[in-house]
């Protein structure tokens, strides 16, 4: 599989968070979670399993095959291999079944509460940031995210780092806190996208050596794993104190008093 290819899959696997962070930021405003005709928890994941089972049939040389070899019909697009055309597929189905649905939700729900329409939009600046940020980095030909085969390194990390963007938006929209902007661990991605991405293609060509780099994903991988396990302890910790409980075990005290009710029941 080529460079290209392989871009043209990991610009794929970025197309799905952007419905992700979308839902999420309508829930914050109209407090329900929505799913359309065609979602991704329904739809989304049969075709997901599909695409599975063609692969385990036919092994992943069918994506990299010309759409001619399937079909006779004289067209330019028969031309052009499924991973051509499924960033742009799932890019059109998004903007035209998901984006809709959501904004008018958000602009009814804002109406209703007599609230201005345009600092919402402005709250799309995260997901904008980490989409440009994301597309700069993996599509410079200087980097070595996708020519030396650290993708899975590069999609562990951002598990971390998107999931860090939309839990913000979910803890607020819970607390009542105002809508998140920023996350610590967006600042290394528009460092490296501008190190490693721009910041070549200007110069015409990298500026420090490619095992630099290397350091620089580690380090965010582990800086992210940091941060996100930090952040998730101090929430859950919040929330079992103010809620008196504890997290994945019932506190001792109520252990005994649903024993002492058990053993009074038995006796009674």
């Amino acid at each position: 599989m080529g460079l290209g290819a392989t871009r043209t899959g990991a610009f794929a696997a970025l197309v799905p968070t952007l419905p992700m962070y979308f839902s999420t930021w309508e829930t914050y405003h109209t407090h329900t979670l929505f799913l359309g005709a065609f979602n991704g928890p329904t739809e989304g994941l049969i075709i997901a399993c599909s695409l599975m089972v063609l692969s385990g049939i036919f092994g992943p040389a069918i994506y990299h095959t010309p759409l001619s070899a399937f079909i006779t019909v004289d067209h330019p697009l028969v031309s052009f291999t499924g991973a051509d055309l499924l960033p742009a597929i799932l890019l059109i189905a998004f903007l035209n079944t998901h984006v809709p649905g959501c904004v008018d939700n958000v602009i009814k729900a804002r109406r209703a509460a007599n609230l201005p329409l345009m600092p919402v939009f402005f709250q799309l600046t995260p997901i904008v940031v980490y989409s440009a940020a994301t597309c700069l980095w993996l599509g410079s030909p200087h980097s070595i995210v996708l020519s030396e085969n650290y993708l899975v390194l590069w999609c562990l990390t951002h598990s971390f780092v998107f999931g860090r963007l939309t839990t913000k938006i979910i803890l607020a929209h819970l607390t009542r806190q105002p809508f998140p902007y920023w996350t610590v661990l967006l600042t290394p991605l528009v460092g490296g996208s501008v190190f490693f991405g721009l910041a070549p293609m200007l110069m015409g060509g990298p500026i420090v050596d490619a095992r630099w780099e290397r350091v620089y994903l580690w380090s965010y991988f582990v800086f992210a794993i940091v941060v996100y396990a930090r952040w998730a302890v101090l929430v859950i910790d919040a929330i079992t104190n103010y809620l008196g409980i504890n997290c994945l075990t019932i506190p001792l005290e109520k252990q005994r008093a649903n024993e002492e009710t058990r053993r009074k029941a038995k006796s009674g």
